[in-house]
């Protein structure tokens, strides 16, 4: 019997990957390494399960067990990975075991960050990032009136949206001058933060948070402008970063994330990354789309199909029913224009180049029905 194919991570790139493998694969041994429980859960309901009614129990679709037995795999869960011998084709473990792999798959996922605050209660400050963490966060919202957000980026907005559902107030922080800075023009982002203020939101743009304190069973958020503000909780959505410590220590080039090429190879053989922990080609894209694109092109790689990965035009949906939002940024540097018009119950802005091609789009309200027309006039983003 041939070494196995060893996976480190359990999370959507993990598990769609071992799922596409089997498709062509039945027999090639399996195994996946993961420091959590080791169910299967789909990461992006996080963020609007409040307006579900989602328990944490009832967000796991599958158990580790189901999961071992639908992918013929050996799955270890809470088992932790100390370093990659790459000369021997080993993976060794915390408790000294030393697991010799065939090809090896780092889909490590990505840690969220978490800004520098003075005060005594930087400790106290909640991110989402695993189902875990959603328990933990979950446990805390019934007894609460408000949560500051730290940042109005995607997931900031997002569990703002879901906060509504519960008639919990966000209030939300960001030294961007409107949400979803990076990806939406100003005049859409300002829209958006418009109608989430409409649905019971509070934004404070252009401020940054320097101080998180608790005193007297009060907690205090400081603002570099120097006023104080009452919150019940706080929790940091400011960003993720690609886990890459193991990469790291391998040997294993690593930028922002893991580097890989368009096979999702990284600069050892037989060692692949994909999802959040990678940098594809120079794209670091933490979305389901690219994730699915990845995991069946080295699905196909591994069973013996060298398949290098495309990723077409891949439109994000932001999930804020407040304000529906679909936004396909153009690529870093393309030259152009934002063309923004507002419509009658939304904001539909084009980014065009010289010649009039779309490069991108932002489509907000009413005009979040035009997606999929717009998406076939995109050029691919990695073809």
């Amino acid at each position: 019997m041939s070494h196995p194919i060893i996976i480190i991570g359990s999370g959507l790139a993990a598990y769609n990957l071992a799922r596409e493998f089997r498709k062509s694969d039945q027999t090639t041994p399996l195994t996946i390494i993961t420091e959590d429980a080791a169910d299967f859960y789909s990461k992006p309901m996080l963020s609007n399960a409040l307006a579900g009614k989602k328990t944490p129990a009832s967000l796991i679709i599958k158990s580790a067990s189901k999961m071992a037995e639908e992918l013929s795999a050996a799955i270890l869960p809470f088992t932790e990975v100390v370093g990659i011998d790459t000369v021997n084709q080993q993976v060794l473990l915390i408790d000294g075991q030393a697991l010799v792999y065939r090809d090896l798959i780092l889909a490590l996922g990505a840690d969220p960050v978490y800004l520098p605050l003075g005060g005594n209660a930087g400790d106290d400050v909640l991110s989402v990032n695993n189902l875990q963490d959603y328990t933990e966060f979950a446990a805390k919202l019934p007894e609460l009136k408000t949560v500051g957000i730290l940042g109005a980026g995607l997931i900031g907005c997002e569990f703002a949206n879901d906060l509504l559902a519960l008639g919990i107030k966000p209030i939300v922080f960001d030294p961007a001058g409107w949400p979803l800075s990076r990806l939406l023009p100003e005049a859409a982002g300002r829209y958006l933060a418009e109608q989430l203020t409409s649905a019971g939101a509070e934004f404070h743009f252009g401020f940054s948070a320097k101080n998180y304190d608790h005193m007297e069973g009060r907690y205090l958020l400081g603002l570099n402008d120097g006023s104080i503000i009452e919150v019940g909780m706080l929790f940091s959505a400011v960003g993720l970063r690609p886990r890459t410590h193991l990469a790291t220590s391998a040997g294993i080039k690593v930028n922002r994330g893991i580097v890989v090429d368009q096979t999702l190879q990284t600069s050892q053989p037989h060692i692949y990354a994909l999802g959040d922990c990678a940098e594809v080609m120079g794209l670091n894209l933490p979305f389901v789309m690219p994730i699915m694109h990845c995991a069946r092109a080295l699905a196909a790689t591994l069973a013996g199909t060298p398949t290098p990965v495309k990723y077409p035009a891949m439109p994000v949906v932001v999930k804020t029913p407040a304000c529906p939002t679909v936004v396909a940024p153009p690529a870093i540097g393309a030259q152009g224009e934002w063309q923004v018009s507002e419509i009658e119950g939304g904001i539909d802005a084009r980014f065009v180049d010289a010649q009039g091609q779309l490069l991108g789009f932002a489509l907000l309200g009413a005009a979040s029905k035009e997606k999929q027309a717009l998406t076939g006039q995109l050029p691919p983003v990695l073809s």
